[in-house]
């Protein structure tokens, strides 16, 4: 690569950190694309040590974003999870937290013309096929990233980012339920097979002899139950249309548990080796849908607002997580819309160099 480095732009996004590029900035075939990105991330390496990645699943994804050709659409997302220890680069899961940045950087970058007060980025999402609406703050042409929105899991407070869909359902899988039931069995456990923006897997973790309200390092150190959950995850994947999953970033594995402040659920989540600080924007949609179906282990637990626009808090490990739903009032447990709060901010802007 050229010796001027390259442009790259990191960002928070959500409870996330990414580099974000234009896809002219990167070479065009994956392969050599996914080398260029394992070397710029510093993977393989647990400390990634020679590269900008943090050490961790959260901190070491990309998002590649260019403008859009297709009608109705400003940019094209593109979303790369990076492993952290083994040379992988994975196109198979889209990412809600990177996508809040996607709309800021798309006017940084001069991809889309910012409004005065809110603007608004329609975005289509390479990895499944699917389309998100980012409505962001904008002041003088310019992303304004100040703000008094807070989400659980970053310290202080953003201007907010609103994310709205209307057709996340089956966007890796083909179904939101591709097994046709919100009530499967995989080794004894009883698991809600989903996919509403991100392939879950839903499991009591009471059924893992947990109470769900483990750490993160109480789960991190079970070796027991990951080796059991790791087995459902595998044997999960062909029921999901997702094949073979050894080497994939999904399905995420979930264990849900009764709330605890004020919440519909709580999660801890396992993405799907390394066990997630809080949850992921989509992951967290899959949960909140999973309540919606009678059938589900969730549900059995569940604390649902009544009316069709219910806006369901799901309890992670660092706070919560609201999702609002807005059902069609035709097929339990299938939406309308769904929609999020998240924030963003710029962290650095410049070159990196390879």
């Amino acid at each position: 690569m050229t010796p001027d480095g390259i442009p790259c732009m990191m960002m928070r996004g959500g409870t996330s950190k990414g580099a974000y590029f234009l896809a002219d900035d990167l070479p065009s075939d994956p392969a050599q694309r996914d080398r260029l990105l394992l070397r710029i991330m510093g993977s393989p390496d647990p400390r990634q040590i020679d590269g900008i990645g943090g050490a961790d699943p959260l901190t070491s994804k990309v998002a590649v974003v260019q403008a859009s050709t297709r009608p109705g659409f400003d940019v094209d997302f593109l979303f790369l999870q990076v492993f952290v220890d083994q040379a992988l680069v994975s196109d198979s899961q889209n990412c809600g937290n990177i996508l809040a940045g996607v709309g800021a950087f798309a006017v940084e970058r001069g991809l889309v013309r910012a409004g005065e007060g809110e603007t608004a980025i329609r975005i289509y999402m390479e990895n499944t096929a699917q389309s998100a609406v980012a409505r962001i703050r904008t002041k003088d042409g310019r992303p304004d990233y100040a703000g008094e929105a807070h989400i659980d899991g970053v310290p202080g407070s953003a201007a907010p980012v609103y994310l709205a869909f209307t057709d996340a359902a089956g966007s890796s899988c083909g179904a939101l339920l591709p097994t046709g039931s919100a009530a499967t069995e995989i080794e004894g456990v009883t698991c809600t097979l989903i996919d509403n923006g991100m392939p879950v897997v839903v499991m009591r973790a009471a059924d893992f002899g947990l109470t769900g309200y483990e750490s993160r390092e109480e789960l991190e150190s079970n070796d027991t139950v990951k080796a059991r959950i790791e087995r459902i995850r595998l044997a999960a994947g062909p029921l999901m249309n997702l094949g073979d999953v050894a080497k994939k970033s999904v399905p995420k594995m979930t264990l849900v548990a009764p709330p605890m402040a004020g919440g519909a659920i709580m999660t801890r989540s396992l993405i799907p080796h390394r066990v997630h600080a809080s949850i992921g924007v989509f992951g967290a949609l899959s949960v909140a849908t999973a309540c919606m179906f009678p059938d589900s282990p969730a549900a059995s637990m569940a604390v649902l607002p009544e009316g069709e626009d219910k806006t369901v808090s799901v309890e992670h490990p660092t706070g919560s997580m609201e999702i609002l739903l807005r059902l069609n009032g035709i097929s339990p447990g299938m939406l309308a819309e769904c929609s999020f709060l998240r924030t963003a901010r710029k962290l650095v802007d410049g070159r990196v160099f390879v």
